[in-house]
């Protein structure tokens, strides 16, 4: 059997098993768990790289939270000593705590902590510890518990439709979100074959869910949206060659892409989108799938052109 990615992560029939998240504090309006929304108290660290920091960088934008929120991105080029906070275009040092790599954060927080350090953080600068390293939670904080701090009326998690998002969500997440590592980590061919069938399956089922709307619950945006967007952003790029998602590309799902255009072109979302980031984490840090470190020059993609989705509803 091939040499795991992340061998503590891998199962022995070669089929990646990601680990759980090792923070779960909360950020309250009013701060009865111990953490209160506040403006300036609270600080993400982020990869443009992740996908899973990439929908936190997403809602923290929607929200218009930039001034409440600071933000730092590490380095996109990850080593044996994990996520790096490097002066780099895109990407700086610490600002906060001078930390040098991420795991520093991990260490303050739990000094027993082994595991794997991952993104996104969200720091508290008071009692210098982290809250969460759990995307869903911390967009779920974002969306809603720092409203009294912004201007925006943005709601990604309406009440009405929580039930049929919180459904929706984990599809997406164990198909899609996850699949894709799940066929790009493998180790054996079935476990391969078996995760990459699925994320297709799933692609074919979302495509024609998207054939007579414009977004997955109709005409409004909610934050499963955003969960999907981020791997779709990077399918293309990365998925499809360095993972071997490769049956089809998301250009060849007229619905799906033109749906990835149109999230794409949503006011500010471009600016969240960094593909030099994206393809030299995954081509030039992922060694046991690529060695050469060669990271491609395409593909060329335009989505900035017309989705032609406006008329759906």
């Amino acid at each position: 059997m091939a040499m795991a990615q992340f061998p503590h992560e891998q199962s022995a029939g070669g089929e990646y098993q990601r680990q759980q998240d090792a923070f779960s504090g909360w950020v309250t309006e009013d701060g009865r768990p111990g953490y209160p929304a506040a403006n300036g108290r609270y600080h993400l660290y982020v990869s443009l790289a992740c996908p899973w920091a990439h929908r936190t960088i997403i809602v923290r934008k929607l929200k218009k939270l930039e001034d409440a929120i600071g933000m730092t991105v590490v380095d996109p080029l990850r080593d044996d000593r994990g996520w790096a906070f490097r002066d780099g275009p895109g990407h700086s040092t610490d600002p906060i705590n001078g930390f040098k790599f991420l795991n520093e954060a991990y260490l303050a927080t739990d000094p027993n902590y082994r595991r794997r350090v991952t993104v996104p953080v969200l720091w508290d600068t008071e009692t210098k510890r982290i809250v969460s390293n759990s995307d869903d939670d911390i967009m779920r904080m974002f969306n809603c518990e720092f409203n009294r701090l912004t201007e925006s009326s943005i709601d990604l998690y309406p009440k009405d439709l929580r039930n049929e998002i919180d459904t929706l969500n984990q599809f997406v997440y164990e198909h899609v979100n996850n699949g894709v590592y799940r066929a790009g980590f493998a180790t054996a061919q079935p476990a391969y074959e078996r995760a990459c069938r699925r994320l297709f399956d799933a692609l074919d089922l979302l495509d024609s869910r998207l054939v007579q709307q414009r977004y997955l619950f109709g005409s409004r945006i909610v934050e499963t949206d955003w969960r999907l967007f981020v791997t779709l952003v990077r399918f293309d790029a990365v998925y499809h060659g360095h993972f071997k998602c490769n049956i089809r590309r998301i250009a060849d799902y007229p619905s799906l892409f033109g749906y990835l255009k149109d999230l794409y072109q949503y006011d500010g979302i471009a600016d969240t989108v960094n593909f030099d980031h994206i393809k030299r984490h995954y081509y030039m840090t992922h060694n046991e799938i690529n060695p050469t470190r060669i990271v491609p020059l395409g593909p060329e993609q335009d989505l900035s052109s017309p989705h032609s989705r406006e008329h759906l509803r």
